[in-house]
């Protein structure tokens, strides 16, 4: 397959400028050119077939081809920029006989230099990827692959375990105090037993008082408040009479065995 061509840059306005030979080594200037007065204008334009570049300058009316610059490498030999402006580049240019000569071309305006010179990298950069691929694609890779496909007959086994029945989530028992697991409050309402006074019988270890819980009495009302008081001495009262039995009778009556001083 033949390769076709393509343009990859152009600029309907460039200036040719004869120049003189290079002095030195240090490279081209372009003060020193007569920029004012360009030996000649016309177009240019960047194009690539296959992986050759060349760079033809036309006329800009009729399209004749004015000359003509083979770019093998950029930068390189064939366009070179000046030391002293960016606008500014040296081209060799080769007729059909192989003959060669330099000379000048410049741009009116900065941003069609850069784009001139972007066209030239761009290219050379796709070069340089391609030739990168195809040695790669032609080296043999010198490692072993590893083989990771079914042989004829072998298969795999996965074992995803066994579930016994009733074991589903909807048969687990219920935790006890409702289904968020709330420990239910105690029962409450029994009275604590209060253990018998001494002296009726019971052992001395039967008279001892139960430690009752700390309840607290309800307030009473304001019209009732003289009343609960006086019923509250009374009780009080007769909660502490059994504890001394009848020891103040006693001392009185013939009977005691206390002696009276």
């Amino acid at each position: 397959m033949e390769d076709y061509e393509s343009v990859l840059c152009v600029k309907n306005e460039c200036f040719i400028y004869k120049i003189p030979p290079r002095t030195s080594n240090r490279g081209y200037r372009a003060a020193d050119w007569k920029l004012d007065q360009p030996d000649w204008t016309g177009r240019v334009r960047v194009c690539a077939k296959g992986k050759e570049c060349y760079i033809k300058i036309e006329d800009k009316s009729s399209g004749d081809l004015f000359a003509k610059c083979p770019v093998d490498s950029y930068p390189g030999m064939a366009v070179e920029g000046v030391l002293d402006s960016s606008r500014y580049f040296v081209l060799k240019i080769v007729n059909d006989s192989g003959q060669h000569a330099f000379i000048g071309m410049g741009f009116q305006d900065r941003g069609d230099s850069f784009d001139f010179n972007v066209a030239l990298q761009d290219h050379f950069k796709w070069i340089k990827q391609s030739e990168k691929l195809e040695a790669e694609a032609s080296q043999p890779d010198p490692g072993p692959k590893l083989d990771l496909s079914f042989k004829e007959g072998q298969t795999i086994h996965i074992n995803l375990g066994k579930r016994s029945p009733g074991s589903s989530a909807t048969n687990r028992p219920k935790p006890a105090g409702g289904g968020l697991g709330i420990i239910p409050p105690p029962p409450g309402g029994v009275a604590p037993k209060i253990a018998p006074p001494p002296g009726s019988g019971a052992s001395p270890a039967a008279g001892r008082r139960a430690v009752q819980p700390h309840t607290q009495a309800p307030f009473p009302s304001m019209d009732n408040f003289g009343a609960s008081s006086t019923v509250q001495q009374q009780s009080q009262q007769q909660k502490t009479m059994p504890d001394w039995g009848d020891f103040t009778s006693a001392s009185g009556s013939s009977d005691s065995s206390w002696v009276q001083f």
